[in-house]
């Protein structure tokens, strides 16, 4: 962005950073402010003080540096005193008396950040029971809903590279939070933006750790259904926690299952905010971010391994195969196994339960095999929008309703267990699937592949689904937006055909439209004007475009289904529709869009 602005561009961001300097307290980002300011780097205080974070329901996210655009102690002050007005309003006597659970991770600044909240909410009255070390991210929402909080709060960035951080919002349902609570905080937010001279009181902080670790590992290990034989398990499996808190709390989860131990992949396993072996420490980028793990297990012997991202909430899944080769497991693979073994067992143990009262979940985005299997078991299933916001809400509104809540997924590698949290759970995600390598293994002549053929297995009893989720980064939102309306059409004409594929149905989650629906064509799921989401329909398949929520990435989601005998024709057809997706819909040399640097989409092509 050009460093030349107007005149009155320049008095509006110097009044900005007078207004910076006037109320930060810490001395590092003021002096960074103050720099700029006497450069008249232009650019870079556009995009520090052109705008305000956004507070959604995702909370916050950003680059840690100075300004009212990123994260720093001002801007978590800013949104956790605008947090704290909004308990008082919405849930007065349950702030009070009951607090908030406030967790953080390993990142710079995530403890700092999270002490910061700690005196705000102090400052208004409100308990904080904080965690005395960093922690994952699932033990928040399972400590929301465990001591009866008002509000949970997680210092995290998830996968994000190292020079960001977030602020992750869960209410008293221990569900991360929806519209209009989002609103709500973020009305308080720009209604308190001067800070308060806060101190953190004591008499009103607690440590809640040693008592949520026990009923935590106590939960997880009521997930097992082979405790007795677990230890004498086949498959030997290596663990990373990608620099993560993980490592600090994964050897308890599989203590609970009583597995045998994992080969940790040493350079990973403790908490480490630089990231220093990754570029980029998200499981779900595949080989380039597996490949020390993939190092530790051929030199340990192991055949599976397991991988949590930094703040321990998504899992990854690789097998090694009789071949040789490496195996990474996309997550809709994950999802279907973990769904059907949670199904498989559940129903063994209880044979006289109506499988209707039983609830699975996905997300629009995710595999329509999970609602094929579904569909022939006879359990209830229901499809929400994107993340685990929604995932959660709709488990509890099934669970308030007396059913049973088995298990949820979202293709990003999110998977939630059991009804212990309302939220997507690494940890305790990761004992399930190795008792399960564990029992297919006990079976097998040998460990090696044992998942993939259990897999194979699957796709015979409910069909074939082959999948590609992939993308491309945009970091120009007004280039997005145009993407997306050009894919809409004049007037809504959507396109009927997509390279040789007829389109049977479209569905815009953005601008409120289903072709399904009968006039005006409502969608039956929520619209979210705010994030672009188009799906295409066709006869065997579908196809959705988004862009993502919390990073410059415009996504792509296309499956095909058919009958197992035919898998080889429905993995061509696919390779197909996606190259005819990518050329016709996205345009990526047209529109400036980057590939990712492992740009091989990993599916079952």
């Amino acid at each position: 962005m050009a460093n030349t602005v107007g005149a009155e561009e320049k008095r509006a961001l110097l009044d900005k950073c007078a207004e910076w300097l006037r109320w930060d307290r810490d001395a590092s980002t003021r002096a960074e402010v103050e720099s700029l300011a006497k450069r008249e780097d232009w650019g870079e205080l556009r995009k520090r003080f052109g705008s305000r974070i956004a507070f959604g329901t995702a909370g916050l996210r950003g680059k840690m540096t100075a300004g009212f655009a990123c994260m720093n102690n001002l801007t978590v002050q800013q949104a956790s005193q605008g947090m704290a007005m909004a308990l008082l309003q919405m849930l007065p006597e349950k702030a009070r008396s009951k607090g908030v659970i406030i967790g953080y991770d390993g990142r710079h600044n995530s403890r700092q950040f999270a002490a910061v909240a700690t005196a705000c909410f102090n400052h208004k009255g409100i308990p904080v029971h904080i965690f005395s070390q960093v922690c994952p991210t699932p033990f928040v929402p399972f400590a929301v809903r465990k001591m009866g909080a008002s509000a949970g709060v997680m210092v995290t960035a998830s996968h994000n590279p190292k020079d960001d951080n977030g602020y992750k919002v869960y209410w008293d349902t221990g569900c991360q939070i929806v519209s209009p609570i989002d609103a709500t905080i973020a009305k308080f937010i720009d209604e308190n933006l001067e800070p308060w001279d806060v101190a953190i009181n004591r008499a009103m902080v607690s440590d809640p750790l040693d008592y949520i670790v026990k009923e935590y590992f106590d939960a997880v290990g009521r997930l097992s259904y082979f405790k007795e034989q677990n230890h004498a398990g086949r498959v030997k499996i290596a663990y990373t926690a990608m620099h993560g808190v993980g490592g600090l709390y994964m050897t308890r989860s599989f203590r609970a299952f009583d597995l045998p131990d994992y080969v940790p992949v040493v350079e990973q396993i403790y908490p480490h905010p630089d990231f220093p072996t990754v570029a980029f420490p998200n499981p779900e980028e595949g080989k380039g971010a597996l490949k020390l793990a993939m190092q530790t297990a051929d030199a340990n012997g192991a055949t599976l391994i397991l991988a949590t991202d930094p703040d321990a909430d998504r899992l990854a899944v690789a097998e090694k195969q009789s071949s040789g080769q490496w195996r990474i497991f996309n997550g809709n693979e994950i999802g279907i196994l973990l769904a059907h073994w949670v199904w498989t067992n559940f129903r063994e143990r209880n044979p006289n339960i109506d499988p209707a009262t039983c609830v699975m979940l996905n997300t629009a985005v995710s595999s329509r095999l999970l609602p094929a299997m579904c569909k022939k078991e006879g359990i209830t299933h229901e499809e929400t929008l994107t993340g685990f916001k929604w995932l959660g809400t709709v488990a509890n509104k099934h669970m308030e309703a007396g059913k049973r809540f088995l298990f949820a997924y979202e293709e990003a590698i999110g998977f939630m267990v059991g009804e212990a949290s309302l939220d997507k759970d690494g940890v305790r995600a990761a004992p399930v699937f190795a008792e399960m390598a564990q029992r297919l293994a006990a079976a097998a002549p040998s460990p090696a592949g044992v998942v993939a053929m259990q897999l194979d297995r699957i796709h015979q009893q409910y069909g074939y689904f082959a999948s590609c989720n992939r993308y491309f980064f945009c970091y120009d939102p007004v280039l997005l937006e145009r993407i997306f309306n050009k894919i809409r059409g004049d007037n809504m004409a959507f396109r009927k055909t997509i390279g040789r594929f007829q389109v049977q149905r479209v569905r815009d989650l953005t601008v409120g439209y289903d072709s399904a629906q009968p006039a005006p064509h409502k969608p039956l799921l929520p619209v979210s004007r705010g994030t672009q989401m188009i799906t295409f329909f066709f006869e065997n398949g579908i196809a959705t475009l988004r862009g993502s929520g919390t990073e410059p990435k415009l996504k792509y989601y296309i499956e095909l289904c058919g009958p197992y005998e035919n898998k080889e024709a429905v993995n061509a057809e696919l390779a197909e529709l996606v190259q005819s997706v990518i050329n016709e819909c996205l345009e990526p040399e047209k529109n400036k869009l980057t590939p990712p640097q492992d740009d091989i989409p990993r599916s079952k092509l």
